[in-house]
């Protein structure tokens, strides 16, 4: 067991590193935004989630090159894994032209929409705008990290990361206030340093993909891009990326109605959604490395030892969940403040992470199982749970409890994390009735 906690640790914590990165990166920017005004704080939190939901519907791009390039790394068919990962590529180009078009038609609409208020809209469309431009770099560099990861090259991701991130965080404090010789640019300063920062990471992963790994294994993707791979990279992508989509689109009609509360509730809403992102960052890491632990031992045939490093991963990150929540619990007020220093917020925050700090550890089992359910290539059972659970449940149990019940920002947090267990706690127990002895290797047909 020691051994192999010490494989999921060297997988998870660079990984973790990388999700941290963006973590403390956002809570960074939103700190430093938020001095603009609550504003400023609700067009951020919105724009976050809009752009979430760009990302969650063609995030099955990445996901799909992961899982498959982790099987066909344990059954050591490289060159097979470097044709998806093309394939996956073309794919990302598609749609991040599909994400520039909307951004610059229909980004102030969608504010509004989302946002509930004019004033919103009006003054956060050119800000929108610039982070669905980012977005197409976002996407490709998601792409390459999920080929990265499934080969278990989690450090390359890592820096690549840190690297972007270091640059948005340098730029937003330039740009937004006219810092070191910048000009003053208030938020739309703020999105540009998103802009450079998703160009950055995307740029040293690209090296790090075509120069380094693409000479080393010498793939030529013209003479060897077959119909049937397009085919299931893209049959894969779609279930992968609608699971992920219905998910954020539940998130997004949960803004929305949150939204409805009022500048106030929106904006605790996205600075509590902002810290307990600490608790997405663990989930997510461990999330990825069941993946890849469990494609890998598929692709070599080895179905027990993929079950067992599932849960020995889904164990390791349940324990980092649990210390997590337990300093988010007893200093949730603490590191509100840091956000804002408006009472009503920082107040009704401090309360809304109380609800949640420990009931994140189910949203973990989401990700754990999740993860491990990808490296198996189970996607169709996770995209009928996913759209069952968030359309069927969740998004009916949020309005019964804001707007039947009237019990505000609190119901909807109650609602939220309610969800996410019960979506843990299904995935748990589908990863568990599986006959293992019958997953085989995801191949085209």
């Amino acid at each position: 067991m020691l051994t192999n906690w010490k494989q999921i640790l060297g997988l998870a914590i660079p990984s973790i590193a990388s999700f941290a990165s963006m973590t403390v990166t956002g809570m960074i920017n939103l700190i430093m935004i938020g001095k603009l005004g609550a504003l400023s704080i609700a067009i951020v939190g919105v724009s976050n989630i809009i752009m979430y939901n760009a990302w969650a519907a063609f995030s099955g791009i990445g996901n799909t090159v992961n899982y498959l390039v982790a099987q066909n790394y344990g059954s050591n068919d490289m060159k097979k894994g470097m044709e998806r990962t093309y394939i996956s590529l073309i794919l990302s180009i598609l749609a991040g032209i599909a994400i520039l078009i909307i951004g610059f038609v229909a980004a102030g609409g969608i504010l509004n929409i989302l946002g509930g208020s004019e004033k919103i809209a009006h003054a956060g469309t050119g800000y929108l705008r610039i982070r669905f431009f980012a977005m197409f770099f976002s996407i490709l560099t998601f792409t390459l990290h999920g080929f990265f990861r499934g080969v278990g090259n989690t450090k390359t991701p890592m820096i690549a990361s840190l690297a972007g991130n270091a640059i948005m965080i340098l730029f937003t404090y330039s740009l937004t206030y006219g810092h070191l010789g910048f000009p003053r640019m208030g938020l739309i300063g703020a999105g540009w340093a998103v802009f450079l920062g998703e160009v950055t990471a995307m740029l040293i992963s690209a090296f790090a993909f075509f120069v380094i790994v693409n000479k080393k294994i010498g793939f030529i993707p013209i003479k060897s891009i077959s119909i049937n791979e397009s085919k299931l990279i893209f049959k894969e992508s779609l279930k992968l990326g609608t699971q992920e989509f219905s998910k954020s689109m539940a998130m997004f009609v949960f803004t929305a109605f949150v939204g409805r509360l009022g500048t106030n509730a929106l904006a605790a809403n996205e600075i509590a959604l902002s810290i307990m992102s600490f608790g997405f960052m663990p989930a997510g890491a461990f999330g990825s490395t069941a993946t890849i632990l469990v494609g890998q031992e598929i692709g070599r045939n080895n179905p027990d030892k993929a079950r067992k490093m599932g849960t020995e991963t889904a164990i390791m990150g349940g324990l980092f969940l649990f210390v997590l929540g337990s300093f988010e619990f007893f200093f949730s007020e603490s590191v509100a403040r840091i956000y804002t220093d408006d009472p009503h917020v920082y107040l009704l925050t401090a309360k809304l992470i109380i609800v949640s700090a420990f009931l994140q550890i189910f949203d973990g089992f989401f990700n754990f199982y999740g993860g491990g359910l990808r490296g198996i290539g189970d996607t169709t059972f996770l995209l009928r749970s996913s759209l069952i659970l968030a359309w069927g449940f969740f998004v009916p149990l949020t309005y019964l409890m804001v707007f039947v019940l009237s019990l505000s920002s609190y119901g909807a947090w109650t609602a939220l994390y309610t969800y996410l267990s019960i979506f843990g706690l299904v995935l748990l127990m589908r990863f568990y009735r599986r006959d293992w002895n019958e997953i085989k290797l995801t191949v085209a047909e």
